[in-house]
Order: C-alpha cells, then structure tokens, then sequence
C-alpha cells in the first residue's frame, strides 16, 4: 500500500527545524571567528619602523649616501641624510641633536667616517635612538679625539706630513682655524680606492672641508655604552686602518661586519650598508 504524503504543515515544519540548525551551526562559527579576530586586535600591533639618519663626515657631502638611500626607501623606511657642518665636534653634534629632536619615532643613526664620532656623541641620552650603525667610522670614547685615534694603528694616509695631504684654506672669523681638503692628487688612493677614477675625480672636486680644529677636540660620553650598535669595516681603508676601526668596534660591542672596500664603502658598498641597517632595526624591534 503506498504511503500517504505528509501534510504540507508537517514538511514545512521539518524544513524549518533543519534550517533553524543550521543557521546555529553557521552562527556558531561567525561567533568564533569574530572572537578569533578580537583575540589577534588584542595583540601589540608590530612596533613602527624606524627613522634612519644619516651622518655624512669629510670630504664628501649628504649626496655620499644617495645609492644607501635608494635602497632604504625601497624597502619601506623614512630616511634623512642632514649636512654635517664639520665645524668641530660641538657644534656638529648639536646640529645633529637639533635635527633628532625634530624627528618622531625610534631612530636608527647613522655615521660615516667623522660622522660616527658625532653620531657617538648626539645619540647620548636620547631615548629615541634605539640603534648605532658605523661605517667606516670612528667611535671614540670619551676623552678620545681624531688625531689620536688615527694614529692608533698604522696604515692611515692622514698621518703622514699635514702639508702633504692637505690643501687649507683659512676660516674667516676662525681664528687662525683652516679648512682641510685632500689634495686631489692623493684623494682616490687614500679615500676612495675601489671607486672608478673618473668618479673619485667628481668626488674630489666637491668635497667639503673639515675644521683643522676639529680632529683634536675630545668626545664626551658614548651613546655606544647604552645603545646597541652595528660596525661595517672597509679592510682596504686607507683613512681609518682596518685595526682601529676593529679595536673600536670590539670595545662597544658592535655586531662586525668585514667587507674588502675603501673609506668609502657607502659608496661603493650601498648594498652591504643597507643591509647592516636592516639587521639593527630587526635586532631592536
């Protein structure tokens, strides 16, 4: 005997009863994921990415960084490269702490030759600066001036007779002070040996001039004792020796990085700067 079919009603009610269930399944899940996703926007968002400065030293201008600075845009960072008066080390350090001061968010600073003996000293006491990058630098400790740290090893062209390295030019006001520029005949071999000679010859006509005063006055309290720094060693240096600058960076407890370039290695090197910052700011987020 064949069935008879349910009455409408009852089938309607079955389709309703399975229909209310699963939208409990369904809502059961949406609450889930929705508490999953609360629970992730509790979490510490990522810690920003920091500024990176720039500190340029002798000899060469702001433009020095310019392949580091492409590089650093590229990957996603705010970079600022502000001239470096190379007055003496007061001053310059002031200028650069004016600078700082300016700047919202961590920091990562950056200093090339002389400008990693003012970097040492601006970067003290400034809880904003969360990492020391050094390239091809000078990182004195307090007390310490230029003059005494490129005579720390042998090796530097700077050590040689003033007269022979240098072209001065009195500073007007200065007080008997000159400003110093290499000779152009000695600037490839003594500060930019990996770099074709028709681009060391551009360099050498631009170059800006360091106070003569400048490498004797000492350097206050180091930022390197308090804040985590990183050291790129040009082992062809013909400016700062390779062994100072080791000795310098072994004393602050730099993470060391050797690589075969010159004075320069800002220049010549942007990749293996870049990446050295990259490293500082990964290391202190």
């Amino acid at each position: 005997m064949l069935k008879q079919p349910k009455p409408r009603s009852t089938r309607a009610r079955g389709r309703l009863a399975a229909l209310t269930v699963a939208l409990a399944v369904t809502t059961t899940v949406g609450l889930g994921t929705v508490a999953g996703a609360t629970g992730r926007g509790n979490r510490p968002a990522p810690s920003p990415k920091p500024t990176i400065v720039l500190v340029h030293g002798p000899w060469a201008d702001a433009s020095s960084w310019s392949a580091v600075i492409k590089r650093l845009q590229t990957a996603g960072y705010a970079v600022d490269a502000p001239p470096n008066p190379l007055r003496g080390l007061a001053q310059d350090t002031a200028s650069v702490s004016a600078f700082l001061a300016t700047v919202a968010g961590p920091i990562i600073l950056v200093g090339h030759s002389y400008g990693g003996a003012v970097i040492t000293d601006a970067a003290s006491g400034d809880n904003n600066v969360k990492a020391l990058v050094y390239v091809d630098a000078f990182a004195p400790d307090a007390g310490e001036s230029l003059l005494q740290l490129v005579a720390g090893q042998p090796g530097s062209a700077l050590a040689a007779d003033p007269a022979t390295v240098f072209n001065v030019v009195p500073i007007p006001g200065g007080g008997g002070d000159v400003d110093t520029y290499l000779k152009p005949e000695l600037f490839r071999a003594a500060f930019a040996a990996d770099l074709p000679a028709r681009q060391a010859a551009e360099l050498a006509s631009r170059q800006r001039p360091l106070a003569a005063s400048a490498t004797q006055q000492p350097s206050t309290e180091p930022a390197w004792k308090t804040i985590p720094s990183w050291y790129l060693i040009g082992v062809d240096d013909k400016v700062l020796p390779a062994a100072e600058q080791l000795d310098m960076a072994r004393r602050a407890g730099s993470h060391i990085t050797q690589i075969h370039a010159s004075h320069v290695s800002l220049i010549s090197h942007p990749g293996a700067v870049e990446s050295l910052v990259e490293r500082a700011d990964h290391a202190t987020r």
